[in-house]
């Protein structure tokens, strides 16, 4: 245990990675730092599966729409390495954005067959293909055997998942289930820029979804979402969108409910931008 080694070259880290995988299998948990408990499962998963996991932290510009989103976003690097100091076989990578985005880094938009254009993305046009670019210059940078994902991140994990077939990784993606807060509040590094009275206001978007989730399929979707809509009106949240989709297209559902049915949601506390789901 103690703090882990901190690496911010591609170069020094690739080099310890290479001697690792004589080992076994290798682990990436991706992150943009201000680490929490949820960020704190995926690696503790990670470690029952590999014999070193990596775990980066960087804060991608290429994924943030707006400007004052991008500068208010949490960084507590001292914070993150104290959290992770307390597993073993864990390495950080803490990279410059040169070094993630070198001047010889040629990146051409992927099509992801309309994944990207879908809720988040209709909202926050290019930033799944930033989410792309970033991933797949870690990708190449890490060369993981398994990298882990947390399900609160829905669309981004079915959009990597699509660039993984599009660009024929061999990287085995796992999937974790969203870490929540006794009161159900998923957690978020955006979290703490909420003040009390916003963190309970902000209960109101998984009540939501389990107000919903509880009405059955014997309503259509549109009209549990209709009345979704009017659950979470209750509160003085901003909601942004409120959508059951397809879980394998992210195509919005109306009248049918399909195999694999999921609402997303997305709503403002506080100035706060917060994301969450729910299978129905």
């Amino acid at each position: 245990m103690g703090m882990p080694t901190v690496y911010t070259t591609a170069h020094e880290l690739s080099s310890l990675i290479s001697r690792a995988k004589k080992s076994g299998k290798v682990g990436f948990v991706p992150t943009m730092g201000a680490l929490h408990d949820g960020h704190l499962s995926l690696v503790n998963k990670a470690l029952g599966e590999n014999v070193l996991v990596v775990v980066s932290i960087f804060v991608n510009p290429t994924q943030f729409n707006n400007a004052s989103d991008l500068k208010n976003y949490p960084r507590t690097l001292a914070t993150d390495l104290d959290l992770l100091s307390a597993f073993d076989r864990v390495i950080v990578y803490a990279p410059s954005v040169d070094d993630i985005y070198p001047k010889n880094d040629f990146f051409e938009p992927i099509d992801l067959d309309g994944l990207d254009t879908r809720l988040e993305g209709a909202f926050r046009p290019g930033h799944f293909q930033g989410v792309v670019h970033v991933v797949r210059n870690l990708f190449n940078i890490v060369q993981p055997h398994r990298a882990y994902f947390g399900q609160k991140d829905f669309q981004q994990l079915a959009v990597i998942r699509r660039m993984v077939k599009r660009l024929n990784f061999t990287i085995e993606i796992i999937s974790c289930q969203t870490h929540r807060s006794e009161d159900g509040l998923a957690l978020s590094s955006r979290n703490i820029r909420l003040t009390d009275q916003g963190r309970e206001d902000a209960l109101i978007i998984s009540q939501t979804l389990n107000y919903m989730k509880n009405l059955g399929h014997d309503e259509t979707p549109s009209r549990v979402m209709e009345l979704g809509a009017a659950y979470f009106s209750k509160e003085n949240l901003s909601l942004e969108y409120l959508e059951i989709v397809d879980g394998e297209s992210l195509m919005l559902l109306t009248n049918q409910w399909s195999a694999h049915s999921v609402c997303c949601i997305a709503a403002y506390c506080e100035d706060v931008r917060l994301i969450d789901n729910l299978e129905m």
